[in-house]
């Protein structure tokens, strides 16, 4: 009695081999669009990464943007006239040294500057308030909607509210919180990392 499994037969066993490898194969190709359709797709890691940002060409007093989880990241590069404003301001702010735990500040960033280096800010352009964007107003001076001794800084046009220089918040102001200082860090003097940090 011949084994129907292992027919005796050379061109049969060689046949019915090669159909078995031509199943397996084409089990996992049937699997495998499967099987990555259940993995996070490149969009969904990058929402969440870090992002590297080259700012060498960032000059003083100009601002960049990127996005980070969705959110848009500033990178400001201030002057030194834009730093001497700093230390005149605590009067004026709600929360000078960033001690509120709403948005909490990474600790290299609570200082007067809010940052790692002094003349790079790194802050979330969104209003703590209602989530609008503020506006960069750098410009010094007496301005519509801006007091007239207005030192430069961020105004968010929905409801008003006043940052200076450094994301800090005016007193008496609808937004209750400075604005964010995300996790960042420096890979080199010219290349940022945001999103992540040493203590991360």
């Amino acid at each position: 009695m011949t084994d129907t499994f292992f027919p005796e037969d050379p061109t049969r066993r060689i046949a019915l081999a090669s159909t078995c490898a031509l199943g397996a194969v084409g089990s996992a190709a049937v699997a495998w669009p499967f099987l990555k359709s259940m993995q996070p797709s490149e969009r969904a890691l990058a929402a969440g990464a870090p992002v590297e940002v080259d700012i060498s060409a960032l000059k003083p007093g100009e601002m960049r943007a990127v996005e980070w989880r969705g959110k848009p990241v500033w990178i400001l590069r201030r002057t030194p006239e834009m730093l001497a404003t700093l230390d005149k301001m605590s009067a004026k702010l709600a929360d000078p040294d960033s001690k509120r735990t709403a948005y909490p500040t990474p600790e290299y960033a609570r200082n007067g500057h809010r940052s790692i280096k002094a003349e790079t800010l790194v802050v979330v352009g969104i209003c703590t308030h209602l989530g609008c964007s503020p506006i960069e107003k750098f410009q010094p001076g007496a301005q519509p909607s801006l007091p007239d001794d207005w030192p430069g800084g961020f105004l968010c046009p929905c409801h008003g509210s006043f940052f200076d220089l450094s994301g800090r918040v005016y007193k008496n102001m609808p937004a209750p919180d400075n604005l964010e200082v995300p996790p960042h860090m420096y890979l080199s003097d010219t290349r940022l990392l945001v999103g992540e940090d040493k203590k991360a």
